[in-house]
């Protein structure tokens, strides 16, 4: 059993598996291995099912609040703090120029192979053995039945609520930009089906785009921590 296994307290029958979930798409060129980006698409579903399965069974709260609470669990924000916990960041195939960046440290990298872990584990050992790893990384019930949500990544918990009607569109737009060059100051909205439903500002494009969708999800009636 590897030091992995022992930290995630599963053993897997096809370590193959598991070695392509910890391969970054950066280790792959010119070499004989698969990335890790379809288990990460399989592992995204798989994560979902499980804690929409556990929201259901356990809080008799009414759909939008599920979905707000599975949007802050499930969010790449949320996954990279799960990602290190079980210091997943050391066990990442990668190449060079990807790890002398800082990749074995990088949120999108370690939330993605989190998410091909679970596939993994889901295609070792079935559904049950992907549920028993899962569920130790939900927050307690209490905290969920608070009502808050738990995660910054607005923008993601913004989209999975909006993604209720395929038909709706979601876009971010740069309102203003001003300040010195050291010091610059951006203003973004993030419009729904062309109408403004939120406004933020922050000291990057980025920034004020999460505080845009921080605002839009205010306005639909749910709170933010």
């Amino acid at each position: 059993m590897t030091a992995l296994e022992e930290r995630i307290k599963y053993e897997f029958k096809n370590p193959a598996l598991l070695k392509e979930a910890l391969t970054h798409s950066s280790f792959v060129n010119g070499k004989n291995h698969h990335s890790n980006e379809r288990l990460e698409f399989l592992g995204d579903s798989v994560l979902s099912v499980v804690v929409s399965k556990y929201l259901f069974e356990n809080l008799e709260m009414p759909e939008g609040q599920l979905t707000k609470l599975r949007a802050s669990i499930v969010c790449e924000h949320s996954l990279f703090p799960f990602a290190e916990k079980i210091k997943l960041g050391e066990e990442i195939f990668m190449g060079k120029g990807e790890e002398n960046t800082g990749g074995r440290h990088r949120r999108s990298i370690l939330a993605d192979a989190f998410e091909a872990l679970i596939a993994a584990i889901y295609l070792d050992g079935g559904l049950e053995a992907a549920r028993e790893f899962i569920l130790p990384f939900i927050p307690p019930l209490d905290v969920l039945k608070s009502g808050r949500l738990l995660i910054g990544d607005y923008k993601t918990i913004l989209q999975e609520i909006i993604q209720q009607n395929p038909e709706e569109k979601v876009i971010y737009e740069l309102a203003d930009e001003s300040g010195a060059a050291h010091n610059r100051v951006f203003t973004s909205n993030v419009l729904l089906n062309g109408q403004i439903i939120g406004t933020g500002v922050g000291g990057s494009k980025k920034e004020a785009e999460q505080n845009a969708a921080k605002e839009a999800i205010k306005l639909m009636g749910y709170e933010t921590n």
